[in-house]
């Protein structure tokens, strides 16, 4: 397995372009299953989640074309309604085939899905969505089994809590569905809008989406379309705090600075000096980082994903902090590696309690999943020595060749076997 060696006490200049975002793209090409026409996208990354689902993407039948960020798809001609276990297994996204497969055929059947260890993630939510737009489901064998006897038929659908997952499956169901579809407490993050968007560009009919209650008016057929990722914010968030941790002057660009409002709020409390522009955000020395208490919370709160990464800041900063994880009940893994650098970090129940005022020392780490293995990142690159994260496989998953990009700007890290 791959490892990063970091030099720590990094230098940090220059800026980064932020590539297209991982969230928004899985379930983007997704859509693809929707239509018999092409669909350009642009803007994807190149991330190992995205190589797992185009695979599983080829698996059905869909005719796919790659140039750089650049793909056309297009999925008139399907031959299988059945996924795999074995291209299912590597990453949580794989149930958003779900809805799209069971609005083209009536029928689906796909392995229960895998990705990252961080809790249950139940896809109950999913199944008892999409069972109100008149389909049964059957668990076995370690698979799930959808039929639908008749039309998928439009209905009002209320969300226990705003799943992105089950939002996402819900509004591509139900654009094919007869009828109208109502989404209550539907989820209101930046990567909803953006399939939202793409569905609409594709001949869909929803309004609504990016609030609590998404309206989906069901069409018969979906045209061509060509559609452009929007950017990660999560990635955006991590090289912003990279650059808090380390500093230094450091511009963020091609972001949307209103879709890091937690984050920019958060850091301002913390008395980091930034300049937020709408497409980019520069990150000055600050003269002293103050601890916090935080809790994460679907969007607009702070998002669970980047957790990890401000608790290596709280790690550094002058007094205590807390955060509070009410997304995920098994997301502080990380928190046993941070102390092994250095970190003074306790765990009671879904919160962590953070000392600050430390500096991390370099040693072997493991990451546990994609979040926790770029937190560790961070802490390296800020040690004191020279720090080894072991098993990056994770951290493929969502940031493109991390030592390449972050290499260009100053930090000395590189990957071994």
């Amino acid at each position: 397995m791959d490892k990063l060696i970091i030099q720590g006490e990094s230098d940090l200049f220059g800026s980064i372009d932020i590539p297209g975002s991982k969230n928004a793209s899985l379930p983007i090409l997704v859509a693809s299953l929707l239509s018999k026409k092409n669909l350009n996208l642009s803007n994807i990354p190149n991330l190992q989640d995205v190589k797992s689902m185009i695979l599983l993407l080829r698996s059905f039948g869909v005719k796919i074309s790659e140039n750089n960020s650049k793909f056309t798809l297009n999925a008139e001609n399907l031959k299988n309604n059945i996924a795999d276990y074995d291209l299912v297994r590597k990453m949580r996204a794989s149930i958003l085939v779900l809805g799209p497969l069971l609005a083209r055929f009536k029928k689906a059947k796909i392995s229960l899905p895998g990705g990252c260890s961080i809790g249950t993630r139940p896809i109950d939510i999913h199944l008892n969505s999409l069972n109100k737009l008149g389909i049964n489901f059957e668990i076995e064998n370690g698979f799930i089994s959808g039929l639908a006897n008749n039309e998928l038929m439009g209905n009002i659908i209320d969300l226990p809590f705003p799943s992105v997952g089950a939002t996402e499956n819900i509004m591509m169901a139900a654009i094919l569905a007869k009828g109208k579809t109502i989404i209550n407490n539907a989820a209101k993050e930046p990567e909803i809008i953006d399939l939202g968007e793409c569905l609409n560009s594709m001949g869909a009919k929803i309004v609504g989406h990016g609030t609590n209650t998404i309206n989906i008016e069901g069409v018969n057929n979906l045209h061509d379309s060509s559609y452009d990722i929007m950017f990660d914010r999560i990635v955006a968030g991590t090289y912003i705090l990279a650059a808090v941790m380390i500093n230094k002057k450091f511009t963020v660009k091609n972001i949307k600075s209103k879709y890091l409002e937690s984050l920019i709020q958060t850091l301002i409390k913390m008395k980091a000096n930034l300049i937020v522009n709408d497409n980019d955000i520069t990150i000055l020395p600050s003269k002293k980082i103050i601890g916090i208490n935080i809790e994460t919370a679907p969007y607009p709160g702070f998002p669970t994903d980047l957790q990890a990464q401000i608790m290596s800041l709280m790690c550094m900063a002058n007094g205590p902090s807390t955060i509070k994880e009410k997304i995920f009940e098994n997301r502080f893994m990380h928190v046993s590696e941070l102390n092994r650098l250095g970190a003074n970090i306790k765990i009671k129940k879904d919160i962590a309690y953070v000392a600050g005022n430390m500096k991390f020392k370099g040693a072997q780490v493991m990451a546990s999943d994609l979040r926790a293995s770029v937190s560790l990142v961070l802490a390296g690159l800020c040690a004191k020595g020279e720090t080894t994260v072991n098993r990056v496989y994770h951290l493929d998953r969502g940031y493109e060749k991390i030592e390449e990009t972050l290499g260009i700007c100053g930090p000395i890290i590189r990957r071994e076997k």
